[in-house]
């Protein structure tokens, strides 16, 4: 009894700990982490040679004017203004300190030449390009090992120009893995505000073994149908915070990720501390995700005050055999989700591998994961949460979800499997895994009884604090 109690108070305890993120509802914000700067220093691209004509190639001028940023060194960093017109470019590296601030009307348009991409080398923890093995493009912007970089402005334009990528992943004619459109790897002090970004040949903002990263005031757009056009990407990174953006692309609006099997478990670099909160957005694939490449580790993601429209899935945490890697204390709150394939989805069986070299006895662990407050209009399918059988998933904790159907004969039912954790006001009713115990035998059913009474514990101190 006298552990029972223990193990009571110190659920109730790290419940508590753990929903203090929740304070409060629609103003609150983690942008502070990284203050805009004001740079006295102030140049133009036009300085460089640039020509907003939207046939003239600038990469020349945009490396030029980056190189004067890099090398001067004004004290307070130095601010490249980009006015009104369309700048045809290549891919080029951003350099610390800086500012890039598109002004209205002005268009930061990629070349849909592959020639003016170059080749740079796969990321070590995914061991190869995510799509081809060997190298794969540059990122349309791109840094790495920076600190202090802002890319803000009137809500000019980025321009992948992706649909001749997306051409050639359909034809199976890509040599290398696509481009992102912006990558920044091994930096800090990162700020990306007030930008439009459209048409990414693969992933539009991919944040890499960064930390301390404000991505707010974005909208992301891509066609529907266009292949892997993620909105924001978090990957082994943490203090990101994602905030008050439009996203409607071709695959998840936001995904967390952190390395892909072998490669991603030797490198050992989870994303942690991620909020993401007010997003809007559509895409026939998932609104929040976590994964499927966690093989680094995925903890302590909070994502509230969601809308979603035309989902695929609403929320989705992915995995698979080979990753190995820890997903826990995921709390997903405040979500509205209209016209949705599926509404919640927690599964074990997602995603590729690198190579055939993976350890299928590398499993995930996944734990502590709360998802709150949901409510589902025209959601087809409730939910699906189907965890491995020598790895079971625990600690699930769903209160207060609300998924409702289409009219007529209701098909919005729970599947579950290799899952325990617990359920507080759920419609429809959810799976008996997370709502009665296993009777397989006497000692069982009371352990598992007990083990139940702490997960709903839990879940009712959750909604308290959420209240």
């Amino acid at each position: 009894m006298n552990h029972w109690v223990g193990s009571i108070f110190l659920c109730i305890i790290s419940t508590l700990l753990l929903t203090s993120w929740l304070v409060a509802a629609e103003g609150e914000t983690c942008s502070g982490i990284v203050p805009m700067q004001y740079r006295n220093d102030k140049i133009s691209i036009l300085d460089f040679g640039g020509v907003g004509d939207g046939r003239t190639l600038n990469t020349k001028a945009f490396k030029e004017a980056i190189f004067r940023i890099q090398h001067l060194k004004r004290k307070g960093g130095t601010l490249l203004y980009i006015p009104a017109g369309v700048y045809l470019t290549g891919p080029f590296d951003l350099t610390s300190r800086m500012t890039l601030y598109l002004a209205r009307g002005a268009v930061i348009k990629a070349t849909q030449d592959p020639s003016q991409w170059p080749l740079v080398d796969p990321l070590p923890s995914y061991g190869r390009g995510r799509e081809r093995p060997g190298a794969r493009y540059m990122s349309l912007l791109h840094g790495d090992g920076l600190h202090d970089v802002i890319i803000t402005g009137e809500n000019g334009t980025i321009d992948g120009q992706g649909d001749v990528w997306w051409n050639m992943w359909r034809q199976r004619t890509l040599q290398f893995t696509r481009p992102h459109l912006v990558e920044l790897m091994n930096s800090r002090g990162i700020l990306i505000s007030n930008v439009i970004f459209k048409n990414s040949p693969f992933w539009n903002i991919h944040p890499v073994y960064c930390s301390n990263v404000v991505i707010r005031y974005v909208t992301i757009l891509a066609p529907a149908d266009s292949p892997n056009t993620d909105g924001i990407d978090p990957d082994s990174s943490s203090n990101v915070c994602i905030e008050d953006s439009y996203i409607s692309v071709g695959d998840d609006l936001v995904a967390v990720k952190s390395g892909w099997d072998q490669y991603g478990i030797a490198y050992g670099r989870p994303s942690h501390g991620i909020t993401i909160r007010r997003i809007t957005g559509s895409s026939p694939f998932a609104g929040i995700a976590v994964g499927s490449e966690t093989s680094g580790g995925v903890v302590d993601v909070l994502a509230e005050h969601i809308s979603l429209f035309n989902m695929g899935v609403g929320i989705h945490i992915k995995t698979n055999i080979g990753r190995g890697g820890m997903i826990r204390n995921i709390t997903v709150s405040n979500v509205y989700i209209e016209n949705a394939r599926t509404g919640i989805k927690i599964a074990g069986d997602v995603g590729d591998h690198p190579d055939e070299n993976f350890n299928p006895n590398a499993l995930p662990v996944v734990k502590g994961i709360k998802i709150k407050d949901v409510w589902g209009e025209k959601v087809l399918q409730a939910g699906l949460i189907h965890g491995l059988k020598n790895s079971p998933f625990s600690g699930i904790c769903l209160s207060n979800i609300n998924l409702h159907g289409n009219p007529g004969p209701r098909n919005s039912i729970w599947k579950c499997s290799d899952v325990s954790g617990a359920a507080i006001q759920v419609s429809p009713f959810p799976c008996a895994e997370l709502t009665s115990s296993q009777k397989t035998g006497l000692q069982e059913i009371h352990v598992q009884s007990h083990h139940h009474h702490l997960q709903k514990v839990v879940c009712m101190m959750e909604m308290m604090v959420v209240a």
